[in-house]
């Protein structure tokens, strides 16, 4: 299982770096340089590139990601669920997608299945195609003890393309394509601020 929440969390950071980084500063240079080492498999000095581009551009969203997935892979899980979250707070809406998702794989790992429904539910409000994260969401669900939770999440999961979750229910369910899925539940709206009125 740890496998899988890794190679789906690569995956996605991957995928990011298809993106253009075109900047031709110290900070795109520090960051090239962590990612060649990363790719060697020298986690450590890719986490200290990955630094030194975060220290010369705060606000590297692809620096925090790829430092967020050497900080895992070296199962640093406190320094990762940092990273991401910086990803979120820096990044445009297609790094925040995988931040949340990554944040919430994390939290899945260390058995903070409770934190890890509203990150995975975050990613899905931002991209509501992506499977994995429902898969995920539902394996959350399902330690929290949300069985009816979880089998929504994972058919809608199986109906975007996530062979986990298609395979689980084949076994379980399986007339699971003859159900409807459950919608997916919005996020829950902050209450509305109260305006009080000092009297003069």
């Amino acid at each position: 299982m740890k496998r899988i929440l890794y190679s789906l969390s690569a995956a996605a950071a991957f995928m990011l770096l298809t993106l253009s980084i075109t900047m031709a500063d110290s900070a795109s240079n520090s960051f090239n340089l962590g990612f060649e080492k990363h790719k060697r498999g020298d986690l450590l000095s890719a986490v200290q590139n990955y630094s030194s581009a975060i220290e010369e551009n705060p606000a590297f969203a692809m620096a925090y990601q790829m430092r967020g997935i050497a900080q895992q892979q070296l199962k640093k899980y406190a320094e990762a669920i940092n990273d991401y979250s910086m990803v979120i707070s820096t990044g445009e809406p297609s790094f925040k997608v995988v931040g949340f998702y990554n944040r919430g794989v994390v939290k899945n790992m260390t058995g903070d299945f409770a934190g890890a429904i509203p990150d995975f539910s975050q990613a899905i409000e931002l991209d509501k195609k992506m499977g994995a994260a429902f898969f995920h969401r539902g394996i959350a669900k399902s330690k929290t003890g949300d069985l009816d939770g979880r089998l929504g999440d994972f058919q809608q999961a199986a109906l975007l393309g996530e062979i986990n979750a298609e395979r689980w229910l084949n076994t379980y369910y399986p007339d699971w394509k003859q159900s409807k899925p459950a919608t997916p539940e919005p996020l829950p709206q902050p209450p509305a601020p109260t305006i009080t009125v000092n009297p003069s």
